[in-house]
């Protein structure tokens, strides 16, 4: 039977036996956008998560339905802009999963994104403080061993998107 450990505006923490986990509160789905522009940069966000203690590099992703009920790609597409200031001509689903299934509820679905305008800054909503960073393709794995030396860190998915974006 399930315990009910805590229960936040996001996420509830659980425990089932010996197993505790978390479980988002609303929609449980986030979406992850794998995206290039036009002239071959890889685009990727860089901000600070309290969880890890330090500065964190991934794709653009974000909560579906965190504001008002939406499809995942429709997340995709304002998370893109609102993170990274680029719209996307196409916003094509890849697969969903579990994000961590040993930790929490949480559905990631990834989206490629192609046909890239930029229209504004980005940097994310409500002071989230998101650094944008667009690396051309043929220097991406260099750049990503420097901002790993300078200590942040880099989510292991981003490495994912790449695949997919060297198919391209």
């Amino acid at each position: 039977m399930k315990e009910n450990l805590y229960s936040g505006k996001f996420l509830n923490m659980a425990k089932e036996g010996r197993w505790e986990f978390c479980e988002r509160v609303n929609d449980t789905r986030a979406a992850m956008i794998f995206a290039c522009t036009p002239d071959n940069k890889v685009l990727l966000v860089e901000e600070f998560r309290p969880p890890v203690g330090a500065r964190c590099l991934c794709f653009p992703a974000g909560l579906v339905g965190d504001v008002a009920p939406e499809s995942a790609a429709a997340a995709a597409t304002r998370e893109l802009e609102e993170e990274t200031g680029y719209t996307a001509a196409s916003m094509q689903f890849l697969f969903a999963g579990p994000s961590s299934p040993g930790l929490t509820s949480e559905m990631l679905s990834f989206f490629l994104a192609t046909g890239l305008s930029r229209v504004s800054q980005g940097g994310g909503v409500d002071g989230e403080n998101i650094t944008v960073h667009e690396v051309p393709m043929d220097q991406i794995d260099s750049w990503l061993e420097q901002k790993r030396a300078h200590g942040v860190l880099v989510d292991p998915r981003i490495y994912t998107g790449l695949y997919f974006l060297r198919q391209l």
